[in-house]
């Protein structure tokens, strides 16, 4: 598990592996990063506790790091990723290896389940688990078992995971749907199956959540840029409907100018792009949000937006080679997740 200023999140997220009940040995390998908050206290305390728990620097502080460094540190066959804002359920370990067994896959996972706790929280995670919010994906709102092109999390096979190179500590997020590529070229199985479903703690406020898919719909364009297939076209939509909105209010606003200026107002039909889109916000609020209360469903209002234009102006830039851009810049200027293994 690599983590990085998650003293929030970390306990629950480990308590939730010592409380698995596989039958076999396993360790809990806890990568941290330069953290601020306590969480590296934090963690020391509970390797204390637990003889199983193992807690090693990750001085770089980003995820793939973080992830190589806690697979090299366990023994076991079978690596277990998990996220330091995930609760695992008390089988996922179990279930994991009994599919990994029955199928030969080289990575199982399953369903990301966001779970809010606050009113913000909640549209976030229902914006999670919804076509209208991240693209229905199985592994974000469930499908039928079998071959899949990614999963959440991931749990391996060691052999076959170090034979393709383990994480691309080059890609800071997005690295899971990489290594699966990796996997599948190398003509291995990547398996999803519903059984496994992983809790998992949205961000808490707007600014951490822009912050979260702007960085991922950046990475995501540069994966699509690198990486193109047919499989990427949806992750078009969002851009597009980002530049659909701008040219349109920027239509709108000429129109205006012009029937002052007592011109033609022709392109103030601009301003019908963003209002058809915020009529779907709204549809999608009164359909998806229905059940999570007001207070939610006006969270639900700003969320969704939120959602797609950060991940929609990310991706552009990502697309247009930022995101490595920066990447390569702090490596230039410095010269969260855990990891365990299971026997």
């Amino acid at each position: 598990m690599p983590v990085l200023n998650d003293v929030t999140h970390v306990k629950a997220a480990v308590m939730s592996l010592l409380e698995q009940d596989y039958a076999g040995p396993f360790e809990v390998a806890i990568a941290v990063g330069p953290s601020i908050d306590g969480t590296n206290e934090l963690v020391d305390e509970l390797s204390r506790a637990d003889r199983r728990i193992r807690v090693i620097a990750n001085p770089i502080g980003s995820t793939p790091a973080g992830l190589n460094i806690a697979i090299a540190a366990t023994s076991y066959p079978i690596v277990v990723r998990v996220d330091a804002h995930s609760v695992l359920p008390r089988d996922y370990a179990r279930i994991a290896v009994e599919t990994i067994t029955r199928t030969g896959a080289d990575n199982v996972g399953g369903i990301m389940d966001a779970q809010g706790t606050t009113a913000f929280e909640r549209a976030v995670a229902r914006a999670y688990g919804s076509k209208v919010g991240l693209g229905g994906t199985p592994h974000h709102v469930g499908g039928a078992e079998g071959p899949a092109d990614t999963v959440y999390l991931g749990v391996f096979r060691r052999e076959p995971l170090e034979r393709v190179g383990m994480f691309d500590e080059r890609i800071k997020r997005g690295q899971d749907w990489e290594l699966n590529r990796r996997i599948r070229g190398a003509g291995g199985v990547v398996w999803f199956t519903p059984e496994l479903r992983v809790t998992y703690r949205p961000r808490p406020s707007l600014s951490a959540l822009a912050r979260q898919f702007f960085s991922t719909g950046m990475w995501r364009g540069e994966l699509t840029r690198r990486f193109p297939s047919a499989n990427t076209l949806r992750y078009f939509a969002p851009p597009v409907m980002v530049l659909g909105v701008t040219i349109g209010v920027l239509l709108g606003i000429a129109g205006i100018v012009q029937a002052a200026l007592g011109g033609s107002a022709i392109l103030s039909l601009g301003w019908v792009i963003p209002a058809v889109y915020a009529l779907l916000v709204i549809a999608a609020t009164l359909i998806v949000a229905r059940r999570d209360g007001v207070r939610s469903q006006l969270w639900f209002l700003v969320v969704l937006p939120c959602i797609h234009f950060c991940w929609g102006v990310g991706f552009v830039l990502g697309f247009l080679s930022l995101a490595s851009n920066i990447s390569a810049l702090k490596n230039e200027r410095s010269g969260g997740t855990s990891v365990g293994s299971i026997g």
